[in-house]
């Protein structure tokens, strides 16, 4: 049975009697329950054990409350109380709670108004995306020096390909992981939460386990009966909407979901039935992409008050256009599709997606085709339905040398290379004196 101490990253290995030398004692049997031994090299409980602890090779790192974690990191004074990242207004929504704040029921994505009655006592901060994506970076740094097969999920998650890196390190991959949640607590200031198993898909799993600052594992041997236990909605791709299908048929449990064949699935669910078929059965053979290109580029905007009125909508749309669109000249890249996405009063979310004739990185022509998807997703709305939200996400993204090319079309018609011409003369302007140096008037309020 192998053994890992958290706090010190201390691993051994017992098999028969027990070894006294420093670097392999423990203060129990072998067979005794992790949370009974005792690590002799540092004292700490925070000891796992398990027998396939050194040839597991899939991580995943999750930081724990991270936005939540920085501000308490950076202010002393507010450590031992409840903390939420978010909007301080009514309209505001919750991006991040500590675990304080959590107790009490608070959830990401929940409205500030309803945060507040959960927790009254709660301090509220307003994000500081700088602050926390510097720290992401130094993380992502901090990973990178264990093994390059590191794939981002978020600013503060990431999956790990420890393969090959005991030979590199001279240490399981298991320790070196733990050495590494180490060094982020104590460069970063943040804590982290770690699963380790063989696939990314229990990985993912095992690292909400034991949160916060949590070291779980879940093994080959005891993988299927392991997830039998468990509610289908943690399958990786299980929504609301499919949930509510698979309960309907009596489906309550991954181990429901595995008393099927894959024709039967596939037949009931079609194209994510091979995929319920796979993971029910701990079967993931995606691998660990290294710092794969953004799918795509988004903003969105919460308004003060509830909006129905079209030219309202089409003004924040152009303003959120705008953002878009420098961020994808900034990265170098196009548009082949765009998303709207509205979200009602009701907190309905409604999206539609198109995909570009010519693709694009130009606020004017990407307006053009989102607001087009505006009018049509109003136009089958009722008349009085009132939206909290709007965004739009520039996706299908590809290489700027491949967007805003010259077509036929534009020989009859020059209309398009004049706005293309007008833009990148704004540009230029905004370069030298600023970003609010020059505005279109549909960006400015009536």
């Amino acid at each position: 049975m192998d053994f890992l101490c958290q706090d010190c990253a201390t691993l051994w290995t017992v098999s028969g009697e027990q070894n006294a030398s420093s670097d392999t004692a423990i203060s129990a049997a072998p067979d005794t329950e992790a949370e009974a031994i005792r690590c002799l090299q540092c004292g700490s409980m925070r000891v796992i054990c398990h027998a396939e602890l050194s040839s597991l090779n899939i991580a995943h790192i999750d930081c724990d409350a991270f936005f939540a974690a920085v501000e308490k990191r950076d202010n002393p004074d507010i450590r031992g109380k409840p903390v939420i990242v978010g909007g301080g207004d009514r309209r505001g929504v919750v991006a991040a709670a500590c675990y304080v704040a959590r107790i009490n029921g608070v959830r990401s994505a929940m409205p500030i108004f309803q945060a507040r009655k959960l927790c009254p006592n709660a301090v509220i901060i307003a994000p500081n995306m700088a602050k926390y994506a510097k720290a992401g970076k130094q993380i992502r740094s901090l990973m990178e020096t264990l093994t390059p097969q590191v794939e981002p999920l978020s600013i503060d998650e990431a999956f790990l390909d420890l393969s090959g890196t005991q030979s590199l390190h001279g240490m399981a991959g298991a320790r070196s992981v733990a050495k590494l949640i180490l060094r982020i607590e104590q460069e970063v200031g943040v804590h982290a939460s770690v699963g380790l198993s063989y696939n990314k898909f229990l990985a993912k799993i095992a690292s909400d386990l034991k949160k916060p600052r949590g070291f779980a594992i879940i093994g080959k041997a005891e993988a299927e009966s392991f997830l039998a236990q468990q509610p289908i909605g943690m399958i990786w791709g299980v929504g609301t909407t499919m949930r509510n299908k698979l309960l309907k048929s009596g489906i309550h449990k991954i181990g429901d979901l595995q008393q099927y064949s894959q024709t039967e699935l596939v037949a009931r669910y079609g194209s994510i039935g091979e995929r319920l078929y796979n993971f029910c059965r701990a079967r993931d053979n995606r691998r660990v992409s290294p710092s794969g290109p953004a799918k795509s580029i988004s903003a969105e905007t919460t308004f003060d008050h509830d909006v129905s009125e079209q030219a309202i909508l089409s003004r924040g749309l152009w303003i959120l256009t705008e953002k878009v669109s420098a961020r994808l000249k900034k990265s170098g890249v196009g548009a082949g599709g765009v998303t709207l996405k509205l979200k009602t009063s009701a907190f309905k979310t409604i999206t539609r997606s198109l995909k570009l004739v010519d693709p694009s990185q130009m606020a004017e022509e990407l307006f053009s085709c989102v607001d087009g998807l505006l009018h049509k997703a109003l136009a089958e709305l009722p008349k009085a339905t009132a939206f909290r939200l709007i965004g739009m996400a520039a996706t299908r993204l590809l290489d700027a040398t491949q967007a805003d090319q010259p077509n036929l079309s534009d020989l009859a018609s020059p209309a398009r290379m004049k706005r293309l011409k007008v833009e990148t003369a704004m540009d230029d302007l905004r370069k030298r004196f600023g970003k609010g140096s020059i505005k279109k008037g549909r960006g400015l309020r009536p």
